[in-house]
């Protein structure tokens, strides 16, 4: 694939670009971070947090047969289904120099970029979509947008959401206060977690329960603690199988919908738990909807293309 199809004017907030993996490092025995040497393409930045990116891992379609355009997502729905290269969405966990590093969660939802990193070689070449450095910004894909004042951050979600909250922990300065609440698959899986001064984590096995199971309940006595409890509106209801699991309150100007709140929610991960953990903030301890930021990345049972 030429260079010049991929590389986006600066006026494009994003920007495809081809990698390479030059390094595995296995983490737990659920996480392994790939580092990725951009080898044409367009620069990517770092605006931090829980900045996600687009992947599109190799697979029987090349990923040369992706579209690269400014319309990507529109000329890729067009193609014939079983002519499109398959993609998924991950978080930057941060940078080497010039290499991206994305830690990947093995034990996660089957699919086709999580197979692909069980068996990641050296030399294996991918596609990335991800903010453009040379764009001055908002790129977008930053989730995370707590009020300037915020009593507590709460930090919620399974393994697929842990890399994101590793990079928020590591990033938030050591004033701020909070918990964090993750369902892992194993024990040995909470060295993965990094430490902050201000916060709490909750590093739960999953073991043999199912899944959510855990971390819902947790997650409640943890709210439950912090704050007194003021039965609210009912929130808007999701259909987790088919309705926008992503809901991430901003401003008119793209900043925090509150400018101050008691606690700040942020969830994130399997949408069945995702949706009943927001349920309860809102409806039972009355937490306002515009300080609990939603995301369910994915489905039980079904791997999709986000």
């Amino acid at each position: 694939m030429p260079a010049d199809t991929l590389t986006r004017p600066a006026t494009e907030p994003w920007t495809f670009a081809r990698v390479e993996v030059v390094g595995v490092e296995e983490l737990t025995p659920t996480f392994r971070r790939i580092v990725l040497a951009r080898r044409d393409g367009g620069r990517l930045a770092d605006p931090g947090f829980d900045q996600r990116i687009k992947v599109v891992p190799p697979s029987p379609q090349g990923i040369d047969a992706m579209p690269t355009d400014p319309d990507w997502y529109a000329s890729w729905r067009r193609m014939p289904e079983h002519e499109r290269p398959p993609f998924r969405t991950y978080t930057i966990r941060g940078f080497a120099g010039d290499d991206l590093l994305v830690d990947f969660a093995l034990h996660g939802p089957d699919g086709p970029a999580g197979r692909w990193a069980m068996a990641a070689s050296l030399g294996d070449e991918l596609l990335v979509l991800g903010p453009h450095a040379e764009h001055p910004g908002p790129h977008g894909g930053v989730d995370f947008v707590p009020p300037a004042r915020t009593e507590h951050h709460l930090l919620a979600g399974d393994e697929t959401a842990a890399p994101a909250i590793a990079r928020i922990l590591e990033q938030l300065p050591r004033r701020a206060r909070g918990t964090v609440v993750v369902e892992l698959p194993e024990a040995d899986d909470a060295a993965y977690l990094p430490a902050h001064p201000g916060f709490e984590v909750h590093a739960l096995a999953r073991g043999e329960r199912p899944r959510g199971e855990a971390l819902v309940a947790r997650v409640a006595a943890v709210a439950a603690a912090h704050l007194e409890a003021h039965p609210g509106a009912e929130p808007e209801e999701v259909d987790i199988e088919d309705g926008l699991l992503w809901e991430v309150p901003r401003s008119a100007r793209g900043g925090a919908a509150l400018a101050s709140a008691p606690l700040y929610a942020w969830l994130a991960g399997e949408a069945g738990s995702i949706t009943s953990i927001r349920r309860h903030l809102v409806r039972e301890l009355g937490i306002d909807r515009r300080a609990v930021a939603f995301m369910g990345y994915w489905r039980q049972g079904r791997a999709e293309n986000s």
